[in-house]
């Protein structure tokens, strides 16, 4: 009897390391049609669900919720900044660039609905849609005299512009 609850339970572990290790290649192999291939493994490495995710189409899922997670912090981010702008000027260019990352979390929003329903071209839209807005943050700084983009904005906007691309290149993938 002993035997065999250890027969059992060694089965079951190497059938939960062989799922691990077939989660991680999808992983590895999807992420290798992406121009970030690193950027792409650590985000869905990093989500819980990722072992779960059963093709390329799951992991899009997983990389778009991230890359909308992104607008939604930078959004919130910027919100916060608005509130402590003593010029006018800069609080203007940060609430154009608030509304412009909201813009791109719908556009994620969106894309996610499009995935699920494998519409992948429309999906493709709305994610190019979103990696596009935050570039309308610097017209707004370039607007107001004297005013530069600050740092971490520009750091804000290149990471989301990344993780579109990387969700743009699971999309091709899949289509």
């Amino acid at each position: 009897m002993g035997y065999s609850c250890f027969t059992l339970l060694l089965s079951l572990a190497i059938f939960f390391f062989s799922f691990r290790q077939s989660s991680a290649d999808l992983i590895r192999q999807t992420c290798k049609a992406t121009k970030y291939y690193d950027l792409c493994v650590s985000t869905l490495k990093s989500d819980s669900s990722s072992p779960k995710a059963d093709g390329a189409k799951a992991l899009a899922l997983i990389a778009v919720r991230a890359a909308a997670a992104n607008a939604t912090a930078t959004n919130a981010y910027l919100s916060a900044q608005m509130l402590s702008a003593a010029a006018s000027d800069m609080r203007a260019a940060l609430k154009e660039c608030a509304d412009r990352y909201a813009l791109a979390s719908e556009a994620l929003k969106s894309s996610s609905l499009d995935l699920s329903n494998e519409m992948y071209d429309y999906a493709y839209m709305h994610v190019m849609a979103a990696a596009d807005y935050p570039s309308g943050c610097r017209g707004a700084f370039k607007r107001a005299p004297g005013l530069l983009i600050p740092p971490e904005m520009a750091l804000r906007e290149d990471g989301l512009k990344r993780i579109c691309d990387v969700v743009l290149g699971i999309i091709d993938a899949l289509a």
